[in-house]
């Protein structure tokens, strides 16, 4: 391929507040290189429709404190098949995009990837997903943001839990991961936490609460990923509450409220550093994979790589919320 002239960008899958940040990167880098920039609307849909303008530095100015996307997201079921690919591809050279930016997660990298390999076409992934659950990568954008979210609920939360002697169980978004769980837990000091990652054991949530929690504590937090194999929050404080009459068991679904919401700095720094690195990687001729970063370097990650790889749970921060609950 040769030089690359045009940059297109889009976001696809859920939506993660820092993806406005990481598009604004995107465009005024690649303006900066001297490329025109493109935003793709409505994902992979919006590239196969040609749903495209192009995008100037003034079209992303007043965005990094906005969450959700500019461009916004949407799952195409025709670029998972072989023929929407082709059409996007069709609509690539029409409009002479040399190259595309992905801001996404694993279900927007394996589209990605099936496309590369098809079109031979320049693709560099930017991780977006609240859940931070892409290999590879320290931290996902979103991620950050959805946690302040929960820990500012929770907070909330245990107030009246403790003006009621209440005992919560809250559940986060977290279907296959439990990366907001675990760390929100600890953030909130909450008495034990629930991730798909470990199989819950409720007789050992049974007896925490009878020898530990029941003879120190009136009131008390669990969170609950939603992917907990035991059935989520409802499931599990349904079973607590027939085994402990006594207590008076509560439960909140925290659910889309931490998609939203304006970035947190983190959130935005990221973004804004992952965005530059896409395009500085797409220019040194880089394709097929995922810029991230890991103890605070950039670096390329292989789609297939990040896809197939599962991110291992920080087991350290599992052992803090054990000692820390007593």
């Amino acid at each position: 391929m040769g030089k690359i002239k045009k940059i297109g960008v889009l976001t696809s899958g859920g939506d993660a507040p820092g993806m406005n940040a990481a598009i604004r990167a995107v465009v005024r880098a690649a303006i900066f290189n001297g490329c025109e920039a493109y935003g793709i609307y409505d994902g992979y849909e919006g590239l196969i429709e040609g749903n495209i303008v192009r995008m100037h530095s003034h079209d992303v100015s007043n965005i990094i404190q906005r969450g959700g996307t500019i461009l916004k997201t949407a799952r195409s079921e025709e670029f998972r098949t072989p023929e929407g690919r082709t059409k996007a591809y069709e609509k690539m050279q029409e409009l002479g995009i040399d190259a595309l930016v992905v801001i996404g997660g694993d279900g927007t990298f394996s589209g990605a990837r099936l496309f590369c390999q098809e079109h031979n076409v320049h693709i560099v992934g930017i991780p977006g997903t609240i859940d931070n659950d892409l290999y590879g990568t320290d931290y996902t954008i979103g991620y950050d943001t959805a946690v302040n979210t929960v820990v500012d609920a929770v907070d909330k939360i245990r107030d009246t839990a403790s003006a009621h002697n209440r005992l919560f169980f809250i559940e986060v978004m977290g279907r296959d991961a439990g990366f907001i769980a675990l760390r929100s837990a600890v953030a909130t000091g909450a008495e034990a936490v629930l991730v798909p990652e470990i199989e819950t054991d409720l007789n050992d949530l049974d007896r925490y609460l009878e020898h530990d929690y029941k003879p120190h504590k009136s009131s008390g937090i669990v969170i609950v990923a939603e992917g907990d194999k035991s059935g989520g929050a409802y499931t599990i404080a349904d079973q607590i509450a027939k085994k402990h009459p006594e207590y008076d068991v509560r439960v909140t679904v925290l659910g889309h409220i931490q998609r939203g919401g304006s970035p947190s700095a983190f959130d935005r720094v990221t973004a804004s550093t992952l965005g530059v690195a896409a395009v500085d990687a797409l220019l040194d001729d880089q394709t097929s994979i995922m810029v991230g970063i890991m103890n605070k370097d950039i670096v390329h990650v292989p789609f297939n790589k990040a896809i197939k790889n599962s991110k291992p749970l920080n087991h350290n921060l599992l052992d803090i919320t054990e000692v820390l609950s007593i």
